[in-house]
């Protein structure tokens, strides 16, 4: 499976954004996408996941009411509707792919196949 991520760039506080992650290959009938993200000089950590189906999502508590995951199974694509972004939320956005259907995880391992992530910068 090859994911391909797209959307990044610089918006100003309080800006939206929306990016994408396509995902190509021998992917799974029923998986699970999900967005990463690492700030600078720090860790990474969860965002957002979406079942294949689109029936499950999961939010980090920092991003809820703000940013929204859709997913368009026909494409295999996954976006991020980023609305309200703030200094903070600027960070290199990965996409990552779970083979398996289950209930959305948090933590990398879970993962199967990774992106090449897309620079978000929102300005202050």
């Amino acid at each position: 499976v090859q994911l391909q991520a797209s959307g990044g760039g610089l918006v100003q506080n309080g800006g939206f954004l929306r990016i994408s992650c396509a995902a190509s290959g021998r992917t799974s009938r029923r998986y699970i996408m999900s967005w990463f993200r690492q700030p600078p000089g720090k860790e990474r950590e969860f965002v957002s996941g979406i079942s294949w189906n689109g029936d499950s999502t999961r939010y980090v508590d920092s991003v809820k009411g703000r940013f929204i995951i859709s997913i368009d199974n026909a494409k295999n694509t996954v976006y991020l509707q980023m609305n309200s972004l703030k200094p903070e939320d600027t960070a290199l956005y990965y996409c990552a792919f779970d083979v398996n259907w289950r209930p959305i995880r948090s933590y990398e391992s879970a993962y199967n196949y990774w992106g090449q992530g897309t620079q978000v910068t929102v300005s202050s």
